[in-house]
């Protein structure tokens, strides 16, 4: 198996798990589930934003230990005041060191709209996402069906939660959907982990119009960003460019300032 199926084998086994230890009802209870949540995708529509969407992870399988001791209260609110559009956080604990507890810490800590990255594969998931307090969940072309993606992403919306979809090349595309409101294309494939930021420049012109366009991985610089930027990207998802800094949120407030300033002499 290459890891892609390794951690959706893993992520059934988690799934089996959470079900017999909290019940849809126990989660509907939560005091988020009821909560009217900000909008992701507004947010990084909004007049003035980076569409910097700012991740919180500790490893990955393809990197091993990134910032393996790093804390959510030590990050998060340091990347709200550098002035993000959004915040993802990671929740697989096997092959990025999460847990739904970061979620709910970055939830409590910051008013930024939070993403949960997780490999969703089941609508327990997404029941789970609403009752931690996120605003949005991903959603991944590679391990799931058009069929699958449209259930997922209707119950999220159904839930008050908006869609990000990943994609990885033209054949995911088939999966879209009126209940998608992002479309994230990854330059790391999934399988390989290996990037190649041309990747978003060959399928963003493919992507349906009313649907926001966000450059995952590989973004590396202010030249990666704007060229993303020219190219039509209204969000970009940077995890590891951030978190292999020593202080993640001071690394964020400088690229923040940066492309700020870039932008405002262009």
């Amino acid at each position: 198996m290459n890891i892609l199926d390794k951690i959706v084998a893993r992520k059934r086994e988690e799934v089996r798990e959470a079900k017999q230890k909290v019940s849809l009802s126990e989660l509907e209870q939560s005091v988020y589930f009821s909560q009217i949540v900000p909008s992701f995708k507004r947010q990084i529509l909004a007049e003035g934003s980076t569409g910097i969407i700012a991740e919180f992870k500790r490893r990955s399988p393809s990197k091993g230990d990134i910032n393996g001791n790093a804390r959510v209260e030590d990050v998060l609110p340091g990347y709200e005041k550098a002035g993000v559009a959004c915040a993802s956080v990671l929740t697989d604990r096997d092959f990025f060191g999460g847990c739904d507890a970061d979620l709910i810490q970055a939830i409590e800590l910051v008013k930024l709209p939070i993403i949960r990255k997780e490999f969703i594969i089941d609508p327990y998931q997404v029941y789970e996402a609403k009752s931690f307090g996120a605003s949005a969940i991903l959603l991944i072309g590679a391990i799931l069906n058009a069929s699958q993606t449209a259930d997922l992403a209707a119950l999220a919306n159904a839930l008050g939660l908006e869609v990000l979809f990943e994609i990885h090349d033209e054949v995911e595309l088939n999966q879209l959907n009126d209940h998608i409101q992002l479309v994230g294309i990854n330059n790391r494939n999934l399988k390989t982990f290996k990037v190649d930021l041309e990747q978003s420049m060959r399928l963003a012109g493919m992507l349906p119009p009313e649907m926001v366009p966000v450059a995952e991985s590989g973004i590396a610089s202010a030249d990666d960003y704007f060229m993303l930027k020219n190219a039509g990207f209204k969000g970009f998802l940077m995890g590891e460019y951030f978190m292999k800094q020593p202080n993640p949120a001071e690394a964020c407030a400088a690229f923040c300032n940066l492309v700020r300033n870039e932008a405002a002499t262009a």
